[in-house]
């Protein structure tokens, strides 16, 4: 008899620039006039944010006061893969500093690839505790009712043996090529099927029958479900769907629309999150992943999640964390608007893989040294002791940075050197218990940043090599606490 299996922990990330829906609306109301949702926004990533990027935020998020030596398996879900040939799953794995030996595996080519590769996890969880993250940033055209319902975003789940804060009762999958939608490997955009289709066709027979057979193999109640986590931006079609399949209209989980937009592949696992920040002991969830049929997972919720919420991990304080991002801004840091960069721009910016593989624990793990005569902390490692008094060589011991707390010495705004997001801000930081190094900072807004302000490390795009397709990961220091930009 397999052994039971849960979630342990969980966290997500939103990135905190965020699109009024009605600006959005207003620009492109000449071609195409559509009410948006009052006081509605969609979240969007910044220009050094990917999949790869927002994964490893929740996976932060998830794994915090987790002993990472404790998981063993890496499993990514996105329809965005910044790469279509490099194990995305293993740049993550390498930013959370796990261990070489752990499995990794990437899962794509549908809207499901989130709840697959929760699946995937949970397949291989009685033996060892595995990790799901998932996040998509997917593009949309200008002027289309997708660019005004997506959003940003990404979603981390640990599981492992045993009930967890919320134990697996049972799940199901359905494979049917049902076409609403698809992106070809050339293309940018979606295209999208006529919606009245989508919703007869597609969620109105696909998703009953779908959660009639977990239901049956489960046992569970339809009336017994508290929480229907269901991904749609289509109007009333959840509650047509809660209908069908005889769960209470009342156990539609909030899908997030109004605060950040449907994140993908990752909007299953996030809409999850949502309600296990909130959700009561004994209380069963379903959740729906859809795309070419569908996964069905059903959790209950146990009495461990009433102390681990002290943690602080999960949805709230990202969806806390906003800026309000002007739209022209949101265009030309997705790509969406070219303008001219200037000659600035035009730095050949390949990277030497050697140098990178031999430096990967410094540039992906952001490991310093700690030196065992002294005691000195110092970032990067080298082989001579930093501290003046003791010099000892050899004698360092890596020590992760990544979640340490940094205080600015001094920093420059820049507004010569060239960004994609000017100005380009860095500084000297100062890490609590020791080590210095100069880095380049990020979510910088206004004037939220000055001497002694702390700083929490981030993993993001370095630079982007578009001569190459390549993008280059490093660390950059961000404000603890992000304000309202007015």
């Amino acid at each position: 008899m397999k052994s039971e299996v849960g979630i342990a922990a969980f966290g997500a990330y939103i990135p905190a620039l965020r699109v009024s829906r009605q600006e959005i609306s207003n620009t492109h109301a000449w071609i195409n006039p559509v009410k948006p949702q009052p006081q509605s926004e969609r979240s969007s990533a910044g220009w050094d944010e990917d999949s790869i990027t927002m994964a490893v935020e929740a996976a932060r998020d998830c794994l915090s006061g987790v002993d990472r030596a404790s998981v063993q398996g890496v499993y990514m879900g996105t329809t965005t893969a910044p790469f279509s040939d490099r194990l995305n799953s293993g740049v993550v794995a390498g930013a959370l500093g796990l261990d070489e030996m752990v499995i990794a595996q990437d899962t794509t080519g549908s809207l499901r690839a989130g709840t697959t590769a929760l699946l995937a996890a949970l397949a291989v969880a009685g033996d060892s505790s595995a990790l799901c993250t998932v996040a998509d940033r997917r593009a949309a055209m200008p002027a289309t009712a997708q660019e005004l319902t997506t959003g940003h975003g990404a979603a981390a789940v640990l599981v492992s043996a045993g009930a967890g804060v919320a134990r697996l009762i049972g799940s199901v999958s359905q494979t049917v090529d049902f076409v609403d939608h698809f992106r070809s490997a050339r293309e940018e955009f979606d295209y999208q099927w006529e919606e009245r289709w989508v919703r007869d066709e597609g969620y109105l027979k696909l998703v009953p029958r779908l959660v009639a057979t977990v239901l049956n193999r489960t046992g569970v109640r339809a009336q017994d479900i508290a929480h229907f986590c269901f991904p749609c931006t289509l109007p009333k079609v959840p509650e047509t769907v809660a209908k069908l399949i005889g769960v209470p209209e009342g156990s539609i989980s909030n899908n997030l629309m109004a605060r950040c937009g449907d994140t993908g592949a990752a909007h299953p696992l996030l809409m999850l999150i949502n309600t296990l920040e909130t959700a009561k002991p004994g209380e069963k969830i379903l959740v729906i992943g859809f795309g070419q049929g569908g996964d069905a997972l059903i959790f209950e919720v146990t009495d461990a999640i009433i102390p681990y919420r002290v943690r602080g991990t999960g949805a709230a304080k990202w969806l806390a964390r906003r800026s309000l991002c002007p739209y022209a801004r949101y265009l030309v840091l997705n790509g969406l608007l070219k303008i001219g960069a200037g000659i600035r721009a035009e730095a050949d910016k390949g990277t030497a893989m050697t140098a990178a593989y031999r430096h990967r624990d410094f540039l992906t793990g952001f490991e310093g040294g700690r030196c065992t005569v002294c005691g000195t902390l110092q970032i990067p490692r080298t082989r001579t002791c930093a501290n003046p008094d003791c010099h000892a060589v050899d004698s360092q011991q890596s020590h992760p940075f990544a979640e340490s707390v940094g205080r600015v010495v001094s920093f420059t705004s820049d507004n010569l050197t060239y960004s994609p997001d000017p100005p380009a801000i860095y500084g000297m930081i100062d890490f609590d218990g020791g080590g210095r190094l100069m880095m380049d900072f990020t979510n910088v807004i206004k004037d939220d940043v000055q001497i002694g302000t702390p700083m929490r490390m981030v993993f993001r795009i370095k630079d982007h090599d578009s001569r190459r397709a390549f993008s280059r990961y490093f660390w950059k220091a961000a404000p603890q606490n992000i304000q309202e930009l007015a």
